[in-house]
């Protein structure tokens, strides 16, 4: 979906956001409420500059307007790999751009995340996966690594981690993958017309903190995790399954 006809669904009480060098920035109505609207398009790579500029719209958010909700609209294709970004510290850049979604959180800016298109790597962790509540669309496309990238990193035989997917949501792309093991709070079906409604829900629902590995464990995408922080949280004599 593009992101104008995305955002006309969104916010039909009017939106003023702007495009440039794929990065998307500006205000809009939700829910009888002014929002800030921050995101990238047409599957951008995380470079330095879009994670500047990202980060730059956090702060201000922050800094002019205490407790304004924050909506992150999500498509990129991970971040840059060009050895001048890397030369540059791309990874700093990104943690920066984590750390300034973190800090808005901890003012009291609600932050919703939209995956509308495709979340990959790195550029899905320090936006999508930094919000208070992070929703995809149906057709959205997600992962953090590709099944073949993943056999080069972990020699693993493709044939071998294909059969895994089949199963384990963990080695599986796709939104309803992550929604098993907690990375989404919610896939929005529904028409044009239901996505005002998901996003006004989204913004009314109170902040609870970092709920992935619980809903993880509840939805039976991810076993361990919810167990482990609990054993680590309880004390030592907390049963903790093998795995």
């Amino acid at each position: 979906m593009h992101w104008q006809t995305l955002a006309s669904a969104l916010f039909p009480q009017g939106h003023s956001i702007a495009e440039q060098d794929q990065f998307l920035s500006g205000t809009a109505q939700a829910d009888g409420q002014t929002v800030a609207v921050i995101g990238t398009t047409e599957h951008a790579p995380i470079g330095i500059e879009i994670a500047l500029a990202q980060a730059r719209a956090v702060l201000a958010t922050v800094r002019e307007h205490p407790g304004r909700p924050i909506v992150m609209l999500v498509d990129t294709q991970g971040q840059r790999l060009r050895h001048r970004d890397e030369m540059l510290g791309i990874n700093s850049y990104m943690a920066h751009l984590g750390k300034c979604v973190d800090l808005a959180r901890r003012r009291g800016h609600k932050i919703v995340a939209l995956v509308y298109d495709q979340a990959l790597s790195g550029g899905f962790i320090t936006s999508g996966l930094m919000a208070d509540s992070c929703h995809a669309l149906p057709a959205a496309t997600i992962r953090v690594m590709g099944l073949p990238a993943m056999a080069r990193i972990t020699k693993v035989p493709e044939e071998v981690l294909t059969e895994l997917a089949r199963s384990n949501p963990v080695f599986a792309p796709g939104p309803e993958n992550y929604l098993r093991m907690g990375g989404l709070q919610s896939i929005w079906d529904g028409d044009a017309a239901a996505l005002a409604g998901h996003l006004a829900a989204a913004l009314r629902q109170p902040a609870a903190g970092d709920m992935r590995a619980a809903l993880g464990y509840e939805r039976g995408g991810r076993k361990l995790a919810h167990t482990v922080i609990q054993a680590i949280l309880g004390g030592h004599d907390a049963p903790v399954p093998a795995a």
